[in-house]
C-alpha cells in the first residue's frame, strides 16, 4: 500500500528531526530578550534559539498562550510550545496542561508531552514528587520510564552554572545534564531570558534527545520564569 500524502509529509518531518538530533550530543538553548517584558513587566511570549554546539542554528522555538493566561498563572502557566526549523516548518510540539507547582500536592504534579510531529507522541516529562529534590522522569511514548533528571536542593543562581543531572533509572549512572547557565548580574536580574545546555549521550535515541528539550523548558519555566511580581535576582 502506497503512503498518502500525510504520511509522507510526516516521514519527512522526521528524518529532518533524526538528521538534526542523530549527530549531536549537545544542545543549547538561548531565550530571547523581550524589550516590552522588561519595560512594562507584563509576561510575554517566550521564544528561543536552538543552537548546535557550533553555535548554530537548528531550531526556534514560540510560546503559544494568551496575555491572561500568561500574566494570571505566571510561571505554572499551561502552554503549547511550537518548535520550528530554519524553513519555518513546525517539528515538534510541546503541550504542558495547568498542574500544581508545589511540592505540598504530590497528586497533580508537573508534566510536559513531546509530539514530533505535532499531534504523535514520542515521550513525556513527568515530575516526581520528592519533599527537597528537583526530579523528573523521562518516559517514551508507551509511558516506559527512560531516565532520571535530578536537580540541586537548592535552585539558586549567583553567579555559577544549576546543574541538572541526566542519570540511568537506579540514579547511579550519570549520563548527562541540563544546565542553566549563569548570564551575568545586569541580565539575571532585569530579565528573565535565560541560555541553557543540554548534554546527553550521542548514541540516545533521537526521540528521546527530543523528549530532553521538553525537560529543558520544564525546568525553565519551574525554576526560572520569573513572576512579575518577583524581580530579586
Amino acid at each position: 500500500v502506497l503512503p498518502n500524502q500525510e504520511q509522507i509529509c510526516q516521514l519527512d518531518i522526521l528524518l529532518h528531526i533524526h538528521q538534526h538530533h542523530s549527530k549531536i550530543d549537545q544542545i543549547l538553548v538561548h531565550q530571547q530578550i523581550e524589550l516590552l517584558e522588561v519595560l512594562t513587566g507584563f509576561e510575554t511570549n517566550n521564544k528561543y534559539e536552538i543552537k548546535n554546539s557550533l553555535g548554530q542554528r537548528v531550531y526556534f522555538a514560540v510560546e503559544e498562550n494568551d496575555c491572561c493566561t500568561r500574566n494570571c498563572f505566571g510561571p505554572s502557566r499551561p502552554f503549547t510550545l511550537r518548535i520550528l526549523d530554519n524553513l519555518g516548518q513546525e517539528v515538534i510540539t510541546l503541550q504542558r496542561p495547568l498542574a500544581c507547582g508545589s511540592c505540598c500536592c504530590p497528586c497533580c504534579l508537573q508534566e510536559i508531552e513531546v509530539q514530533a510531529p505535532p499531534g504523535i507522541p514520542i515521550g513525556y516529562v513527568a515530575q516526581n514528587w520528592h519533599p527537597c529534590l528537583p526530579k523528573f522522569t523521562i518516559q517514551n511514548e508507551k509511558r516506559e520510564d527512560v531516565l532520571k533528571v535530578v536537580g540541586p536542593c537548592v535552585v539558586c543562581s549567583c553567579c555559577s552554572d544549576i546543574d541538572f543531572e541526566i542519570k540511568s533509572l537506579d540514579e547511579e549512572s550519570l549520563v548527562g545534564k541540563i544546565s542553566k547557565h549563569w548570564t551575568g548580574f545586569l541580565r539575571e536580574a532585569f530579565t528573565d531570558a535565560d541560555n541553557f545546555g543540554i548534554q546527553f549521550p550521542l548514541d540516545l535515541d533521537v526521540k528521546i534527545k527530543a523528549v530532553m528539550l521538553g525537560a529543558c523548558f520544564l525546568i525553565d519555566f519551574m525554576f526560572f520564569e520569573r513572576n512579575q511580581d518577583k524581580l530579586e535576582v
